[in-house]
């Protein structure tokens, strides 16, 4: 199964109203950054146990570790999660930037470091979740 295919499929899988959610949102990072490369994380380490929800990735950058070395992962991240939906924005060197620039005006949702977490996209502001995106693909670093 493709990335893609698997995409569908973790989508399909989740309650109507969050497959509805998380369809739309898939739709509108694809449109910020139409070529980017997408990825999908099934939440599972190399033994096979369960340590994260399920992710879908979107765009390119590599993570710099302190030892040397170094790996490729996705700018944004897309998730859902027993409460809600999570979107990563990943990469940015302040960690206040995102909370303090879209905090305010999202709407009713949890901003931290790289994370925006909310119930529901009725709940926030969509275009100013979009800007945010935007501004993740425009200026996420590979630094870790």
């Amino acid at each position: 199964m493709n990335v893609q295919q698997q995409i569908e499929e973790y989508i399909a899988g989740q309650p109507g109203p969050k497959r509805v959610e998380l369809t739309e949102l898939h739709r509108m990072i694809r449109s910020v950054k139409p070529a980017a490369k997408l990825w999908f994380l099934d939440g599972k380490n190399d033994d096979g146990k369960i340590v994260s929800n399920p992710n879908i990735g979107y765009g390119t950058r590599t993570i710099n570790y302190a030892d040397g070395s170094s790996k490729e992962f996705y700018q944004i991240g897309l998730s859902a999660n027993k409460t809600g939906i999570s979107v990563y924005v990943l990469g940015i060197a302040d960690k206040k930037y995102l909370a303090e620039s879209f905090g305010k005006t999202l709407g009713k949702a949890t901003v931290t470091g790289y994370c925006i977490r909310f119930r529901s996209i009725k709940d926030i502001d969509l275009g100013v979740l979009e800007n945010a995106v935007r501004f993740g693909f425009e200026n996420g670093s590979g630094e870790a």
